[in-house]
């Protein structure tokens, strides 16, 4: 799923700018589905080395990493805030496994902070604090489509 998503993120997607503003960063998609139990600092690492690729391909030095890792660092506690204690200790996180609205809920409070990191760090200044906003907005709602999406497809 690494190289999957780096290749389409880099070749596809990164094309895409959705009326000027939004684009999808699918990516995300490789922090939120680290297993339950998972080590902690094998998300950590994982996570940092597919931003370091995205960083080199895409000519943005430590922004994809640096946010990424973020992701990396609250995804294991969100996660356990969301699944019941009795749950299965390596759980694959899918619609299938945590049911719709608790898999929409951690997908949108990861690929939300996310898109504000990334385009705060992106811009390094609030002086268009309106399009900063717009472009983290959007391309979050994107980036969600987009998960839900993949996710449906892969639970069928």
């Amino acid at each position: 799923m690494f190289v999957v998503l780096l290749l389409s993120q880099v070749l596809i997607l990164n094309n895409i700018h959705l009326f000027q503003v939004a684009t999808p960063l699918l990516y995300v998609l490789f922090v939120i589905t680290f297993r339950r139990g998972m080590p902690k600092w094998i998300i950590l690492v994982y996570s940092f080395l597919l931003g370091l690729m995205l960083d080199i391909f895409t000519n943005t030095p430590g922004l994809a990493a640096g946010t990424l890792t973020l992701i990396a660092i609250i995804q294991p506690y969100l996660l356990e805030t969301l699944t019941p204690r009795d749950s299965a200790e390596n759980m694959k996180v899918s619609i299938a496994t945590m049911g719709f609205s608790k898999f929409v809920t951690f997908s949108v409070i990861l690929i939300s902070i996310y898109c504000v990191v990334f385009f705060a760090l992106e811009a390094f200044n609030f002086f268009e604090w309106q399009m900063w906003l717009l472009r983290a907005f959007s391309s979050a709602l994107l980036t969600l489509l987009f998960v839900l999406t993949i996710e449906s497809v892969r639970a069928k």
